[in-house]
């Protein structure tokens, strides 16, 4: 019992400051700033030397196929130099698809925002998991620098999606 006290503690702290919606939970990085919910957002992050995160939610049945999505993702870039890599994958149940795709970016534009010159020198890494209540786009793009910083606490929060 003494060796699974301080475990069960951990996993309720993990718990506790894990991030969730739609069914599905995941533990956004410490160093990422959530900035909550935005419309159509379940959640918002901050990455240092400006990177974002956002998770978008549609409603079940909403927002598309996967395929059209990473489709949509990929159209968003110019000019790559490497060809965008595409795998699924299953994490604690989920099907997962993710994109690393990289060049001139030009997806910021939204429907209240103009799009502006294509970003230079600009990454993606991107996920849709598909939860139990629909799929949850999970999509991180900033400087291919800052991308690259940060591939690993990204595949990490991956890492612990699971069901809600």
């Amino acid at each position: 019992m003494r060796a699974t006290l301080p475990w069960l503690i951990l996993s309720m702290a993990a718990a506790l400051l894990a991030d969730s919606g739609a069914g599905i939970r995941w533990t956004a990085p410490s160093n990422w700033k959530s900035e909550g919910e935005r419309p159509m957002r379940l959640a918002t992050y901050q990455v240092p030397e400006d990177g974002e995160c956002a998770v978008y939610y549609f409603g079940q049945g909403q927002g598309g196929s996967v395929e059209a999505n990473i489709d949509r993702w990929k159209g968003q870039f110019q000019g790559s130099q490497d060809a965008p890599k595409v795998e699924k994958r299953t994490i604690h149940g989920l099907k997962v698809t993710t994109l690393d795709v990289s060049g001139a970016y030009t997806g910021m534009a939204g429907p209240r925002a103009p799009q502006g010159p294509p970003k230079q020198g600009y990454r993606l890494l991107g996920a849709i998991v598909e939860g139990p209540q629909g799929s949850v786009f999970f999509k991180f793009a900033g400087p291919s620098k800052t991308v690259a910083q940060n591939q690993a606490a990204f595949e990490k929060m991956l890492s612990m999606l699971a069901p809600q």
